[in-house]
């Protein structure tokens, strides 16, 4: 690949992976897709974004000063960080076909995470078949996933105001019963 990675897995499994960022802070948007090349190529969501210690039993001290003052008088200590992110599996590539559902695989360790481009993101989101498999997860912030991940998708599309139109009527299929929150998500994504 030409391009840069954002970052490389550090842990995976069937429906998620963890991922250490190339550089400090430099992370893709929550809610935005990313893609891990392998044999096959897996797409994910970005749902959660953390910049911690490299020492698992160490937590980062305040020192009272600002970033830019830090950088000056003790450089080191942001050699000391990482920044992480976690990304949800919805999707694979395979023998030029795109599915919308987990890969048969994990990808794997020491794999790099690569954004998608706008034409990606507009191929993958044509259908909003993903969107199902967010509902069912307890470990994201699902409400907060979807909206970010239908507006960041929309922005790819020619005409966002019609890919909102066809995620809002997965929307309320997948929520037929829970009008509230379908009327909470919908308000949310068309700010």
């Amino acid at each position: 690949m030409s391009r840069l990675h954002l970052a490389e897995v550090v842990e995976s499994s069937t429906s998620e992976f963890l991922a250490q960022c190339r550089e400090l802070h430099v992370v893709p948007p929550f809610g935005s897709l990313v893609k891990v090349p392998g044999p096959i190529t897996a797409f994910a969501l970005v749902y959660d974004v953390a910049t911690r210690s490299i020492e698992p039993n160490r937590r980062a001290t305040a020192f009272g000063m600002t970033p830019e003052e830090l950088a000056e008088e003790q450089p080191q200590i942001f050699e000391l960080l990482r920044t992480e992110i976690k990304a949800f599996l919805i999707g694979y590539e395979a023998t030029g076909r795109v599915l919308q559902i987990l890969p048969p695989e994990p990808p794997r360790i020491h794999s790099f995470v690569y954004a998608c481009s706008r034409d990606e993101i507009k191929a993958f989101s044509a259908k909003t078949d993903f969107l199902r498999s967010l509902f069912n997860n307890s470990r994201v912030p699902v409400d907060e996933l979807i909206i970010a991940a239908v507006r960041l998708a929309a922005e790819a599309h020619d005409h966002p105001g019609q890919y909102l139109v066809q995620a809002g009527k997965e929307l309320a299929k997948l929520l037929r019963d829970d009008y509230d929150r379908l009327h909470s998500l919908m308000r949310r994504i068309a700010l």
